[in-house]
């Protein structure tokens, strides 16, 4: 007699039997398992964390905070000066009341302890700026003058420089002005505001053609000359010296200040 397994009964089924397709159980999630989870709970591991910051190239700006941090633990300012500190940032940030600040706090996600962190150590780094390099100010200045200078200037750029050698002479002997010339010839974007650039640091410029903006006198017209592609006529139109006054001086001391900063972020390297 033949005997037919009922299909229908779990416990006749065989290992003949095709397997049945069933989903894998539901992984469960964890709060701690994706990188952001881990930081926002508190629980990364420094491996991991230094990991991060070399993947999104942000070490070198942690790097630059603790030597920073190292600098300004010997700075020491008095309460008048961290008064002002504060009245300048509740003015910057129109806090005018307790409410006020709260509500900027909660805004920009910020404690207490975190803001006045942050002011006091804007007013000590800006005092490290000065005592540190403050006296280094004006022998900097005297290095770096023949590029805060500036210049206002008419130019016209042309791709031929047998063009350019007859827009000269006819600017030169009269026959056109420069500024109907560069309207009908020139090819850069000084032909939109009629060949008038300026006033621009003699940093701004191609090197070339600040170097003979530099010789000129103001009105002076000067021969064709190759700027990279173009040749190019320049007349000098006024010389602005530049004058060591306040902005002048915050700037140069910022520039100081990045140049010691990146010359340590470099020692730093090579030492490890």
């Amino acid at each position: 007699m033949k005997i037919t397994a009922n299909l229908l009964d779990p416990s006749m089924a065989t290992s003949t039997l095709p397997p049945t397709d069933r989903p894998a159980p539901p992984q469960l999630e964890t709060d701690l398992d994706t990188p952001l989870k881990r930081l926002c709970k508190n629980a990364m591991s420094g491996e991991e964390a230094i990991a991060l910051l070399q993947k999104f190239w942000m070490l070198p700006q942690l790097q630059r905070e603790l030597i920073l941090d190292a600098e300004l633990a010997n700075v020491n300012c008095t309460q008048e000066e961290i008064f002002g500190a504060y009245k300048i940032f509740y003015q910057q940030y129109q806090i005018n009341s307790d409410a006020d600040r709260d509500n900027w706090l909660i805004r920009n996600k910020c404690t207490l302890a975190q803001l006045e962190h942050s002011v006091l150590r804007t007013l000590k780094l800006d005092r490290f700026k000065q005592m540190t390099f403050g006296h280094k100010v004006e022998s900097y200045f005297l290095q770096r003058k023949n590029k805060l200078d500036r210049a206002i200037y008419s130019l016209l750029r042309v791709k031929d420089p047998h063009l350019a050698q007859e827009l000269f002479f006819r600017i030169q002997d009269g026959e056109a002005t420069f500024a109907e010339l560069v309207k009908q010839y020139s090819g850069g974007k000084e032909a939109d505001v009629g060949g008038v650039v300026g006033p621009h640091e003699l940093s701004v410029p191609h090197p070339v053609l600040a170097q003979k903006l530099s010789s000129l006198q103001p009105g002076e017209l000067a021969p064709p000359l190759q700027v990279a592609d173009w040749f190019a006529i320049v007349r000098l139109e006024k010389f602005i010296p530049a004058q060591l006054d306040k902005v002048t001086q915050t700037r140069l001391i910022d520039e100081l200040y990045e140049q010691w900063l990146q010359s340590r972020l470099h020692e730093l390297s090579i030492d490890t």
